[in-house]
């Protein structure tokens, strides 16, 4: 599933369309598509791993799920879920999800809660993570509602720069390492952005799909762990476990 970074370059890449009108809209959407032939684009915009096409009185989400992909002035040998055609080019999107969103994106979107936004509000984000204290570290990263845009990647590479053991519930971090998640979550939206930028992301992992951990020079762990049951890797030595003593199971 692509990642809050993994839309941003997509929303750069598509920005040539705003201002411009749709002449063409086809694919195999539910939607109602032709609703869309005519229609300015006011902006394109993006807020975690939603990519918005803001019309006059509506705007399009699209989100790219798991195994989504677009195609910007060329197409795919498959049928596309949308196409839009412009005076100056195309957009393609494929195996996604397409939603109208009737109500202004103000109302509907927290931008506060976006990491790479500029309306980041790391204040806001430790007080969301402080008011669900049982949670466990892994299932905090993947909360959209408190870090828009992280997944899995996020997860596993910012619980290994901070020490953090993925089981660890959030009530029982200490204070500054609370404040340090928050902030070294913001931080891996900008690495991953550059380097994502650069076709070099995967050559920065030090934990994400790795066998070794770079500090110790130890096998990793990797687990389906916490309610989402998302694959965790890390170490089980310099990665501090915080509320309990009890030993991890692996799988």
């Amino acid at each position: 599933m692509p990642e809050g970074p993994s839309i941003a370059i997509m929303r750069d890449a598509a920005s040539k369309f705003a201002g411009q009108t749709i002449l063409r809209a086809d694919g195999n959407s539910k939607i109602d598509i032709q609703r869309l032939v005519g229609l300015p684009v006011v902006a394109i915009r993006s807020w975690g791993k939603h990519f918005l096409i803001q019309l006059p009185d509506f705007s399009l989400r699209i989100h790219l799920l798991l195994f989504g992909s677009y195609r910007i002035d060329e197409r795919k040998d498959a049928s596309p879920r949308l196409s839009l055609g412009f005076a100056n080019g195309e957009l393609n999107v494929y195996a996604c999800s397409v939603e109208l969103i009737e109500e202004p994106l103000e109302l509907r979107y927290d931008w506060s809660a976006d990491t790479l936004s500029d309306q980041w509000d790391p204040a806001a984000a430790r007080r969301k993570l402080r008011a669900i204290p049982d949670t466990l570290a892994c299932d905090a990263l993947l909360d959209q509602q408190v870090f828009a845009g992280a997944g899995n990647i996020f997860k596993n590479e910012v619980l290994f720069r901070i020490r953090v053991h993925p089981l660890s519930p959030l009530g029982a971090l200490p204070p500054a390492k609370l404040r340090e998640l928050v902030a070294q979550t913001r931080q891996y939206a900008f690495d991953f952005l550059t380097w994502k930028k650069a076709f070099e992301l995967k050559k920065h992992w030090q934990a994400h799909r790795q066998r070794t951990c770079p500090r110790c020079a130890i096998p990793l762990v990797k687990a389906k762990l916490g309610k989402t049951q998302r694959q965790s890797y890390f170490c089980e030595r310099c990665q501090k476990r915080f509320g309990s003593g009890k030993p991890t199971t692996s799988t």
